[in-house]
């Protein structure tokens, strides 16, 4: 195969990565609170419920900023039902996954997760904007950030939390385009409702960080012309518009789901320019970055089945997909499509982070393991820091069904604040292993210090409780690094971490 090749050269740079874009997800749906992140009888659970062999593989994953409390469940939030005593709190029917929810973890239960994961972890707040609305969320803004002094501050101090609860972070509403969502709207009701919203949230800390909802996926019949009107009434007032893209392979079209980021970059760049257009004509000099607040692989397309035959069940076993060695090279993939956009990808949250379409798995009251998608996460967090280089490939390509022709390698790669480089990378034949060269300009660079990928005989490789370990990364020998030079081969179908120093 003819190899693959880049120059890396650090006068030429995307931007620097915002810690943010290593974030994740927990909402109100199946397991990914109850029996996943707490668990008050499971014998690892602290004195708050939360499962410790959970907290500690949260750590070890490497996330940042948390979203919560969802996701489509939050269109029917009502955020006074999760504080306060727990006993005293009411069971309501959740309309988004047809479940019924105890509340019985909540707000302040939220935080102390956050807290207990560590300092890294950020509160990202979304607002039920679908049955509620401005009103509603100074409540909530007021009980959780404002120190003491008022009736809901107050209230707060009285449920056990003295100290605020800092949130910087905040989502106005999920999804908003959708016709799935409870209180669905046009993008001129919605853009009206979050720009009242955002205006009357400023009055209350004029540095609060607000996320507009964008759109759902670039294929939704609105997408673009929903984030024009959207920030036509809210561009001055927010700091973000958020995308959300799950893949899956469709009718067996595996070489498509591959090359799924090229759909991802393709959503980046489009709605890059639709902010920039809109900022033009408004002859603002304020720059809207993006919230990727909602990326993974998904098979969404077995969704509605589980959720229709639902009868109200408390935290059912939804959307737990078990991910294959195939899953976790698009996956990786995926990643470095954000990374690739760090300059406007501010933050982004992989959607979910406990046994909902996620990289850590629990059994209720057994132990919890990693999914194949939890190493390239992990690795990406703990290497992807500091400056991505401007990778520009000339690779070998392949035919897709959705994409056309698609390059077999996707890379990047970034250059920490001690000068050493991490190149990511991915090959997506199914069959062959790819030759790599990469030029290195004006790097002071001598030696490899790690080559791992993540690839096995079997691409349907898959941890499960019964193997938990199934599928891990290996080390790979034979990566050079002379002259100025770095010489690789990627496995076939393989994400790939090469360290350089």
């Amino acid at each position: 195969m003819r190899t693959a090749r880049f120059t890396l050269d650090p006068a030429f740079t995307i931007g620097e990565v915002n810690p943010r874009l290593f974030g994740s997800f927990v909402e109100h749906l199946g397991r990914c609170v109850y029996t996943g992140v707490f668990e008050p009888d499971h014998p690892t659970a602290d004195e708050a419920g939360l499962r410790q062999d959970v907290l500690d593989l949260v750590r070890e994953l490497g996330v940042t900023t948390i979203r919560y409390p969802g996701g489509n469940f939050v269109s029917g939030y009502k955020w006074e039902d999760s504080v306060g005593p727990v006993d005293a709190r009411p069971r309501r029917l959740d309309l988004a996954w047809r479940s019924t929810e105890t509340n019985r973890f909540g707000l302040s239960e939220y935080i102390a997760f956050l807290r207990k994961v560590g300092p890294q972890a950020e509160p990202m707040m979304a607002l039920n904007l679908g049955t509620r609305g401005v009103a509603e969320a100074l409540e909530l803004q007021e009980y959780a950030n404002h120190p003491s002094g008022t009736a809901l501050s107050d209230l707060r101090v009285e449920h056990g939390d003295k100290d605020p609860f800092g949130i910087r972070l905040w989502c106005l509403g999920n999804e908003m385009d959708g016709p799935w969502q409870t209180g669905h709207k046009t993008a001129e009701e919605y853009g009206r409702i979050a720009a009242e919203t955002a205006r009357a949230m400023r009055q209350i800390d004029p540095d609060v960080e607000l996320v507009a909802c964008g759109s759902s996926g670039q294929s939704m019949e609105t997408f673009a012309a929903w984030e024009a009107t959207v920030l036509e009434e809210t561009y001055d007032l927010v700091d973000h518009i958020s995308l959300h893209a799950y893949y899956e392979p469709l009718d067996g079209d595996v070489d498509s789901f591959l090359a799924s980021a090229v759909d991802m970059e393709s959503f980046i760049e489009n709605v890059v320019a639709t902010c920039d257009h809109v900022g033009a004509r408004l002859k603002s000099k304020k720059r809207i970055d993006l919230s990727f607040d909602e990326w993974n692989v998904w098979y969404l397309s077995r969704t509605q089945a589980q959720v229709s035959a639902l009868d109200w069940p408390e935290a059912p076993r939804l959307l737990e997909d078990n991910y294959s060695v195939t899953d976790a090279v698009v996956f990786g993939s995926l990643l470095i499509a954000l990374l690739r956009h760090a300059d406007r990808v501010t933050v982004a949250c992989l959607a979910q982070l406990v046994n909902v379409i996620a990289p850590i798995m629990t059994e209720p009251g057994g132990p919890a393991w990693r999914q194949t998608t939890f190493f390239p996460f992990s690795q990406a967090s703990r290497y992807g820091r500091g400056e991505v280089l401007d990778v520009r490939v000339d690779s070998p390509t392949y035919e897709t069904r959705k994409y056309g022709a698609a390059d077999l390698l996707h890379a990047t790669a970034v250059r920490a604040e001690d000068g050493t480089v991490t190149v990511f990378a991915v090959n997506r034949s199914r069959t062959r292993a790819l030759p790599l060269e990469v030029a290195l300009s004006g790097l002071r660079l001598t030696e490899v210090v790690e080559h791992s990928a993540l690839a096995d005989d079997d691409p349907d490789a898959r941890n499960t409780l019964a193997e938990p370990e199934r599928v891990t990364p290996h080390p790979v020998d034979g990566t050079t690094l002379e002259n100025g030079r770095l010489g690789a081969v990627l496995e076939p179908l393989s994400w790939n971490v090469i360290r350089l120093a």
